[in-house]
């Protein structure tokens, strides 16, 4: 499905009414504060899917981190804990004028990979990685949806995936 078409698509991709059931797991949601406008949004729509499939506001720990780039370091923390089932990662970088954006997005790409590898749990990129402000903003409840819930979908869909 597109982009276009998820976000125009409007059933849920997990159930809303019976939830997500409840296994106790528990999450750490782990965002950039670099453009919290956007990643402050992708947070709060990650939560907000993940408590309407029933997981309870406790078992949710949020984490902010000074940017992206931080976002593996932290993943690699939260993932080695026994009592962590699934990290979501946020965040969000902009094109400006330099290969800066490549480095970073490259490095956080190729950072959550390894920590969701190295400890066999799901590991969630939920980065934007856009051009502009306004396709970020487009992507954090925007036309194009929210790129956060559909990341809590991812991990929860995950780890219904990895009990099987």
């Amino acid at each position: 499905m597109s982009t276009k078409d998820r976000a125009s698509d409007p059933q849920p991709h997990l159930p809303v009414d019976d939830g997500y059931p409840d296994y106790g797991h528990r999450f750490a949601v782990i965002y950039a504060e670099w453009n919290q406008e956007i990643t402050h949004a992708l947070r709060d729509g990650c939560v907000t899917t993940l408590t309407r499939q029933k997981v309870h506001s406790d078992r949710i720990k949020l984490v902010p981190v000074p940017g992206s780039f931080e976002l593996s370091c932290a993943a690699a923390e939260f993932a080695s804990r026994k009592e962590i089932d699934a990290v979501i990662c946020l965040g969000c970088v902009i094109q400006g004028e330099t290969r800066h954006f490549d480095f970073i997005c490259q490095a956080v790409a190729n950072g959550l990979t390894e920590v969701g590898i190295r400890y066999r749990k799901p590991v969630i990129f939920g980065v934007l990685t856009t051009n502009t402000k306004e396709q970020a903003l487009a992507r954090a409840g925007g036309e194009l949806g929210n790129k956060g819930s559909e990341a809590a979908e991812a991990a929860l869909l995950m780890l219904e995936a990895l009990r099987k």
